[in-house]
């Protein structure tokens, strides 16, 4: 069993449609919009899965914007919010036995901010949906939900090396009768892991997952790594992202080399109508198929820097652009707002 990484062939994708009961409502037109353009781009690679309250309304808004259904599984649901990543099953697989594991933890809202008691059940209420999408594949449901934790808070590089925070897997609202080393040892344990990287510095304003490995540093390879950068010393950033690069920076890989590193601009500051800071980040890109969807924010310079510097670490993979200025109004960017599931061979 392992735990592949992000860029293993994948055999479909998650979304968890908006609604009208969810934070989204005031702004829901647009978010709907906006989780159409991701549905678009990633059914012209690999099937999609949406868990919907309302499926008939996920199915009038992509037919409305001309996206065909037939890479499209939709499957009802009641939910809390929509963001997948992190109540989504977290799937490992063994490829000599043909076999998936779909690892189910406990979702608490981020740390007991906000209501989960729907989403923390959805991936035992389509369990049967995902057994049916990998067909032939022999499954096995295990049960962590004795373990809180996110998908977002987790990055494989597929080769037995985890990259996680502390700022989230040591917060109180979490597992806090364990220490970092209790920690470590359970996710080697989970996802058979050779090793697990503590990043100590990586704070977002706006955020609320306590500082997410995926919105800050993510690899794209196992011997490179994209992060992001701060250079401007009047950014209440600076401090702690100059403190994560020389983390980084100190790195090594198994074969104790250096990581190659791909510094992503921090945005121009977005603030919702109330002022408060929004995380924006470029680090929250999602790898599919074929492809890198970047998270852009209408920052005609810094999208285009994060583009080609995603083009410099993904080479073979096509860049593409989805706005993101609407998810970034629930503290949330394109990575977070999908799951995707690997192949099996």
């Amino acid at each position: 069993m392992f735990f592949p990484a992000e860029w293993h062939q994948q055999a479909f994708v998650q979304l968890t449609w908006p609604h009208k009961d969810t934070d989204w409502a005031s702004v829901l037109a647009d978010a709907i919009s906006c989780f159409c353009d991701i549905a678009r781009e990633v059914t012209k690679r690999e099937p999609l899965l949406i868990v919907a309250k309302e499926p008939n309304e996920a199915k009038e808004a992509l037919t409305r914007r001309g996206i065909s259904l037939d890479n499209v599984t939709i499957v009802q649901c009641s939910t809390n919010d929509t963001w997948a990543r992190d109540h989504a099953f977290i799937t490992c697989i063994d490829t000599k036995q043909q076999k998936v594991f779909l690892q189910d933890f406990q979702f608490n809202g981020w740390g007991l901010k906000f209501a989960a008691n729907e989403d923390n059940q959805i991936n035992r209420r389509i369990l049967s949906k995902i057994t049916s999408l990998y067909r032939d594949a022999s499954i096995e449901y295990l049960n962590h939900l004795d373990f809180v934790f996110e998908g977002g808070s987790i990055e494989s590089d597929g080769e037995g090396t985890l990259m996680v925070t502390s700022s989230c897997l040591l917060s109180e609202n979490r597992n806090n009768t364990l220490s970092q080393h209790d920690i470590s040892d359970k996710l080697k344990l989970f996802f058979n892991a050779k090793r697990v990287i503590w990043i100590h510095h990586s704070w977002l304003a706006g955020d609320d997952t306590d500082g997410h490995i995926d919105t800050v540093a993510r690899f794209c390879s196992p011997t490179s790594i994209a992060y992001v950068k701060c250079d401007d010393p009047n950014d209440e950033h600076f401090e702690e992202m100059q403190a994560m690069e020389q983390e980084l920076q100190a790195l090594t890989t198994v074969d104790k080399q250096p990581y190659k590193l791909f510094p992503l601009p921090l945005p121009d500051p977005c603030f919702d109508d109330d002022g408060n800071r929004l995380p924006a980040t470029y680090a929250n890109f999602l790898i599919v198929n074929g492809a890198v969807f970047v998270p852009t924010y209408n920052q005609t310079n810094k999208d285009k820097e994060a583009i080609a510097m995603l083009g410099l670490a993904f080479p073979e993979r096509e860049i593409i652009p989805i706005d993101c200025r609407t998810l970034i109004l629930q503290h949330g960017s394109l990575h977070c707002s999908t799951m995707q599931y690997p192949q099996i061979s």
